[in-house]
């Protein structure tokens, strides 16, 4: 078996199988995460190193770029990026080399199973076209599905394994060959009837969320404007055992998903003559909130007659989520280029980014000591990990903006604390 991208979804994938004894081969154009795999060394931070060697010196997994090893495996996952263009329009181009690839080696007996989100119809436009023009047949030489990665950095409970995976294949055929192999690995397979169906849920789960965050932060924002604290309200309405739902505000949406999947729908549905007005208006609520936050930094600075402008700045979380090194989408991005266009100066302190070169920032994490949280005019928490001691910088700093609520029950009676 082929995994095609080893990243944050290819890589565990990939674990997963070989760990039940199956032989893989990842395939991957970046030559460093090919040389570390080889070396039994994991770069994903969910992935141990001491769960990859053994699996690499048994010779159950190994990497390489040459694409050419396709012509002697069973079944192929394809997991590459299917990020968003300056546009906002979807950029297939990975799928689509992908798919070339994979037409060269692809032989009788082949399954192919995309992985990487997607607006609804790409298995259908992208994948079979490149596979059947070389005369193959589907359902009967050759089998192409639809399943979506539902990987979530850094969560401790849910993984690949017990994670449920939904497959929808191009045939009937096609969905109950790629069920065998994933019921091997997953504890739970959900067949649906289709390719564009599987490509449908993971938008519905992202837009799900995606929509109910924007709806929280302008929450936020309303409470803001009638004096209310909004973790107040949340905390209260989570006690209601029927009808609600949890979902907390932020500095804005991050990562691979929630920011980026839903405009895939919106983007599709415009070629259809059709808007997405929940999914717009959702995004539109969410892009502003790293204005929010510096507008809050400002208003912060000026009530003790400060100016933004050559005020030392120190920023607490450029990672887009607690507790992962991933800055991909990160609010914090946003927020420090805003108030670097204001004149900040900026510093950053993240335990799981010690650089930050993005864009044209280039800057290095920076220790934290009292001095720093001292000398900081103001401190902007956009990234709670865990591993900060939070009640240790509300003593030592002298104005802290929270945008996630990362000092809730502590006693700050030095500090000036604005919340979202």
């Amino acid at each position: 078996m082929s995994v095609i991208g080893l990243g944050y979804v290819g890589l565990p994938l990939a674990v997963e199988f070989a760990k039940e004894g199956y032989q893989i081969v990842g395939v991957d154009l970046d030559r460093e995460k090919v040389r570390l795999l080889n070396e039994g060394i994991s770069y994903i931070p969910d992935i141990p190193t001491e769960e990859v060697k053994p699996l690499v010196e048994s010779g159950l997994l190994c990497a390489t770029s040459d694409y050419s090893v396709l012509k002697d495996v069973d079944a192929i996952s394809i997991c590459v990026p299917t990020p968003l263009r300056k546009t906002k329009d979807p950029d297939m181009s990975f799928i689509i080399a992908a798919a070339e690839e994979i037409a060269k080696y692809c032989h009788p007996g082949l399954l192919i199973v995309l992985e990487s989100t997607t607006y609804p119809g790409t298995t259908d436009e992208l994948i079979i076209p490149s596979i059947v023009k070389n005369g193959f047949k589907l359902g009967e030489d050759v089998f192409v599905c639809f399943s979506p990665e539902r990987i979530d950095p850094g969560n401790q409970k849910y993984h690949v394994r017990n994670t449920p995976k939904i497959i929808g294949g191009a045939t009937p055929d096609c969905t109950e060959v790629a069920v065998a192999l994933y019921t091997k690995a997953i504890d739970r397979v959900v067949p649906v009837s289709s390719t564009r169906s599987a490509e449908m849920v993971k938008l519905l789960e992202n837009t799900f969320r995606s929509v109910n965050i924007g709806l929280v932060n302008e929450m936020a924002v309303m409470c803001d404007k009638l004096d209310v604290d909004v973790w107040e309200v949340i905390d209260a309405a989570s006690t209601k055992p029927f009808g609600f739902m949890t979902f907390y505000p932020g500095p804005g949406l991050g990562g691979h998903c929630i920011p980026i999947d839903p405009l895939y729908l919106s983007w599709k549905l415009k070629t259809l003559n059709y808007n997405a007005r929940f999914i717009e208006l959702a995004s539109e609520v969410n892009s502003n909130m790293p204005v929010y936050v510096v507008d809050k930094v400002v208003d912060a600075l000026n009530a003790v007659r400060k100016s933004v402008n050559g005020s030392k700045i120190l920023v607490l979380g450029v990672a887009y989520k607690k507790d992962i090194n991933d800055i991909r989408e990160s609010p914090s991005l946003d927020v420090i280029r805003l108030l670097e266009e204001r004149g900040a100066e900026i510093s950053y302190h993240d335990p799981y980014i010690p650089d930050l070169a993005h864009e044209g920032m280039d800057l290095k994490s920076v220790n934290l000591t009292a001095d720093l949280l001292q000398n900081a005019d103001c401190v902007v928490i956009v990234t709670d990990h865990s591993n900060i001691d939070y009640g240790w910088i509300a003593n030592e700093a002298e104005i802290i903006v929270d945008s996630r609520n990362a000092l809730k029950n502590i006693e700050a009676p030095h500090a000036q604390i604005i919340k979202l």
